[in-house]
């Protein structure tokens, strides 16, 4: 069964599913494709208008997020400081996620401030940020020092160190340039610990809003300072276990969207999928778990997951029988397929070899993990 990729397409798809989704991820088989950006505003902006939903997650800096959310709740800044200082890994550069930022404020001043924007990827890369913003500000949220210790903002101050020892790329590569197992950094990771435990003993004297960002900063706190320290690994396990953590960071921060839901999320369908991701890295082959996978763990039917793929990308066309080369010949330049009946259908399609290294062709074998297919049948302008 296949639908234009239109509102009612949107809305047919979503009543042919078990269960409403809490959160429905839309994924990129390629950053940077504005039109498919251009598409998910449309996307959004009709599920908001038309099913209810309140909240929007995207692949970028959970922290960097807060700026975002601020400006379309209350319009904190401007426009251009927000996409500046409110996305990482350049998304704030998009013209298409500036337009949804610009709509998301002028929805929330004409009918309220209702709509959530949500980063859900940590502070991180191949390398990681300090831990200093997500530790200080819960530190600031709680009610003092913990008791009878001498932790305090001094003290985690001078357990920090410079910023710079943290965030050094060179550390992504060479694990020996990691602080990640210092003396200091264990002893922070106590610390932090010891401040989300503290964090629960002081719930009911927070106001909602200071509950939610003091567990965003607790998780993303502890989050970091497990990364760091496995940075500072030299196993052969080193970035099949980072890969991991930046994943079940990612899917925790989604469950706590989840909690605002229905949501859309926005990120590469190798976040969302159901099932393993795999990356060959050197000479060696990564599998972990994907956010969407832990997610869906979680969730169940209340998990859905669309994935985009494209057909002719630039000059790279798809082989016939590849998945792609089959939705080409539907009448649509932009369709929404229900993937499940599609991998029904379809006898051994072949796989589809691009040409284009940040383009993620659709594996047949997945199919039947997925709920549906965003295809578009052309994509000219790649970033």
């Amino acid at each position: 069964m296949a639908w234009p990729l239109d509102g009612a397409g949107v809305s047919a798809f979503l009543r042919s599913l078990p269960a409403r989704p809490l959160l429905l991820g839309l994924g990129e088989a390629r950053h940077f494709v504005e039109e498919l950006g251009e598409l998910r505003n449309e996307v959004f902006r009709h599920l908001v208008e038309h099913e209810g939903y309140r909240s929007f997650a995207i692949e970028s800096d959970c922290l960097k997020g807060l700026v975002v959310d601020d400006y379309i709740s209350t319009g904190a800044g401007t426009l251009d400081d927000v996409m500046e200082r409110g996305f990482s890994h350049g998304f704030g550069a998009s013209p298409a996620n500036r337009e949804l930022v610009r709509w998301m404020r002028s929805h929330n001043q004409e009918h309220g401030a209702g709509l959530r924007f949500f980063g859900f990827d940590g502070p991180l890369e191949y390398w990681a940020a300090s831990p200093r913003q997500a530790l200080t500000a819960l530190y600031a949220l709680l009610d003092g020092p913990l008791p009878g210790t001498v932790v305090t903002g001094g003290t985690l101050d001078a357990l920090l160190g410079p910023d710079e020892q943290w965030s050094n790329e060179a550390a992504a590569t060479d694990p020996s340039r990691s602080i990640g197992r210092s003396t200091d950094a264990q002893r922070l990771r106590l610390v932090a610990d010891d401040l989300v435990a503290l964090l629960d003993t002081q719930a009911p004297q927070l106001s909602a809003q200071d509950r939610e960002r003091a567990a965003l900063h607790g998780r993303t706190a502890t989050g970091l300072l497990r990364y760091h320290h496995w940075m500072a690994d030299a196993s052969p396990a080193r970035w099949t276990r980072l890969s991991a953590l930046r994943d079940g960071m990612m899917a925790a921060n989604l469950r706590a969207v989840a909690e605002h839901g229905p949501a859309l999320v926005f990120a590469s369908n190798l976040h969302l999928q159901r099932g393993k991701s795999v990356m060959p890295f050197g000479d060696q082959r990564l599998e972990w778990w994907s956010a969407g996978a832990i997610t869906a763990a979680h969730l169940g039917e209340r998990y859905a997951f669309l994935a985009s793929a494209l057909g002719t990308a630039g000059d790279d066309a798809p082989p016939p029988d590849s998945v792609e080369g089959i939705l080409s010949t539907l009448p649509w330049d932009h369709a929404l397929v229900d993937a499940r009946r599609l991998a029904a259908a379809v006898a051994e399609p072949a796989p589809r070899v691009s040409h284009d290294f940040a383009y993620f062709p659709l594996d047949p074998a997945q199919l039947d993990m997925i709920d549906g297919i965003v295809f578009l049948k052309r994509a000219a302008g790649l970033g």
